[in-house]
């Protein structure tokens, strides 16, 4: 390994791939040498990340894969398959996919590359040994954070759970739900128990609870403001309220991103950052577990720079101490 870490970025022009630029652009220990969007070759990546108006960076479309250590795919989904297809990559090449490609056991392989489903809370030690990552999905990520440490002692088996996500999560290309005048003081919810996430969950979930694999009822929303992810999770257990704070607590103790909160959680505490902040509730048999995260930094790019960081052996936390703008 270099002196700093080569990143590349395929897709560069999309949300999630702006969120990556934001922070690698003050990550110590990398320099981006590619940010690869044919569309957009040759122009400033402020032209399109306008935030980063001070950056002297550029899109290209060179394909120069083989002068990158780890390669970032923010493509939609189905182009990292098609990518991986189409390219000889260099044996040395980490890739960190942020599309449902490769996500589900079934569809984990490229050829012979065997892609690690890339949360750290639950497969730290694999992410630290692998060379291909695939990054967990959003709600997916803000749905299992809170059941977790319940899956750990086998305690799951129905999972009512409801969430909401800002506009960030549909994308930068414009749609007819993701024009202001829509979103503006309106809410929706769409994918009804059918969201391409349940099938994520399921499996990390089952594989905790050594192949038991609970029902996940899921009804996604969509809400008026732009980032954010919140979760409340519903299931029926016995355990006290106290043993189940222990639980997780004892659960999370060695994840530097993930906090229990023994008091009411909300949005803007999480927003910006890679932080996931959860919060039980409980009366008689049902517990309500809620959890919240920023869907483009720990539910994207922050958990995909995690994960580099825990591959190349570096600092889990490195460049990714990002506050809340709470006011």
């Amino acid at each position: 390994m270099s002196e700093k870490i080569k990143v590349g970025i395929v897709g560069g022009a999309g949300y999630t791939s702006g969120e990556l630029l934001r922070i690698l652009i003050n990550h110590p220990a990398v320099s981006i040498d590619l940010i690869n969007s044919k569309s957009n070759a040759g122009k400033p990546i402020g032209s399109v990340h306008q935030d980063l108006f001070y950056s002297e960076l550029y899109f290209t479309d060179s394909e120069a894969w083989s002068e990158c250590e780890v390669l970032f795919l923010t493509t939609g989904h189905g182009e990292a398959v098609k990518f991986m297809e189409k390219n000889e990559l260099p044996e040395r090449l980490k890739v960190i996919d942020l599309s449902h490609d490769f996500r589900l056991a079934e569809k984990s392989k490229s050829g012979n590359k065997q892609f690690i489903y890339g949360l750290p809370e639950m497969n730290r030690d694999k992410i630290k040994e692998a060379q291909y990552i695939a990054n967990p999905g959003c709600f997916a990520t803000a749905i299992q954070l809170g059941l977790l440490p319940l899956a750990s002692h086998n305690l799951l088996n129905d999972v009512y759970t409801t969430g909401i996500t800002g506009s960030t999560g549909a994308g930068q290309s414009l749609s007819p739900t993701g024009h202001f005048s829509w979103r503006a003081n309106n809410i929706q919810a769409y994918k009804t128990l059918t969201h391409q996430h349940v099938g994520e969950i399921g499996e990390s979930l089952s594989a905790l609870q050594n192949g038991n694999k609970p029902a996940i009822h899921f009804v996604p929303w969509r809400g008026d403001f732009t980032r954010g992810i919140f979760i409340s999770s519903q299931v029926n257990c016995s355990v006290s309220l106290d043993e189940l704070t222990a639980m997780y607590v004892d659960f999370y103790k060695e994840h530097p991103f993930t906090y229990l909160s023994q008091n009411d959680i909300h949005l803007k505490q999480v927003v910006n950052t890679n932080y996931a902040n959860i919060q039980l509730e409980k009366n008689g048999d049902q517990l309500v577990i809620h959890s919240i995260i920023d869907n483009l930094v720990k539910g994207a790019s922050g958990q995909a720079i995690q994960n580099m960081n825990l591959i190349f052996g570096l600092e889990e936390t490195l460049g990714l101490n990002l506050k809340a703008n709470l006011f």
